[in-house]
């Protein structure tokens, strides 16, 4: 993604005009005044439209980027780690046993692995869950696969805010409270997913309120862990674990670690029986 440019030159320059003398300007003290406040409007106008360039190009890049396998991106970078990740950070109950950065849901002895890598911001995994998240849990709940959720947070350094962090911390208390409660809390995130120039997700009150559409969720101990942020170390790390895994955007979905094409060739994700067969034709069903 096109970052920011820097400023430093522009400073370097606007210093080095204040520092010369003009001796038309200092006979006529209303037109350095007007010059100011030019120079001052132009220094706006650029910085709104490096924002909106932006902004636009991340949205442009989630919506229409399709690569040879299949998968739109929402990203072309990750994000910086925010150095809460460490060793020591409070991972929630019911992670996976092998890897505590790993939320595993469906049976344990499935015959196959869904990895599933996602960013609770990213349009483009909202879509797909939309269009076959249904069908993606149905056929982990009759035992065809178990789901191993790989989740990131690079959309913040993108579009800036905190949303991503917040909504995986808020997650990890979910998770605490169980896997299902995980499993529906994550899907009415996406359900209820803000704009992309929006960081709702970023306010813990706003994802307080979303939790009590999950029933039985919002106990004391889950409101105090999403207030208190009990889990935002942990979510650091597993962002960080997202970063090193190789996978440069999302949704990026394996089946025992051969990418499926969630995403067609037109931009459009797959419905719910087109993914079921695809499911069947790569396994072999």
């Amino acid at each position: 993604m096109t970052t920011a440019p820097k400023n430093q030159q522009n400073q370097k320059n606007q210093k080095s005009q204040k520092s010369q003398k003009n001796p038309q300007n200092q006979q006529n003290p209303q037109s350095t005044a007007r010059e100011r406040l030019k120079q001052a409007q132009q220094a706006e106008a650029r910085t709104a439209k490096r924002r909106r360039g932006l902004t636009i190009g991340v949205s442009i890049a989630a919506a229409v980027a399709v690569l040879a396998g299949g998968t739109a991106l929402a990203v072309a970078g990750a994000s910086k780690d925010d150095g809460t990740a460490t060793a020591s950070a409070v991972a929630p109950a019911n992670t996976s046993p092998a890897d505590d950065t790993v939320v595993v849901y469906g049976k344990a002895d499935a015959p196959h692995t869904l990895s599933v890598y996602e960013d609770f911001r990213c349009p483009v995994c909202q879509a797909f869950e939309t269009s076959a998240g249904k069908t993606v849990q149905q056929l982990a709940d009759q035992g065809d696969y178990k789901i191993e959720y790989h989740l990131a947070t690079f959309l913040d350094g993108n579009l800036g805010g905190k949303g991503s962090r917040t909504a995986l911390a808020a997650a990890g208390a979910a998770l605490n409270e169980g896997v299902d409660k995980f499993k529906a809390f994550h899907d009415v995130l996406y359900a209820n997913q803000p704009a992309e120039s929006e960081d709702g997700f970023g306010d813990v009150n706003h994802l307080l309120d979303l939790a009590g559409q999950v029933p039985g969720l919002k106990t004391e101990a889950f409101t105090k862990a999403v207030t208190d942020g009990t889990y935002k170390g942990w979510a650091a790390k597993v962002s960080t674990a997202f970063n090193k895994s190789g996978v440069s955007g999302t949704p990026t979905v394996k089946l025992d670690g051969k990418q499926l094409a969630v995403i067609g060739q037109d931009g459009k994700p797959l419905t719910g029986d087109q993914f079921t067969a695809l499911v069947k034709q790569t396994i072999g069903g």
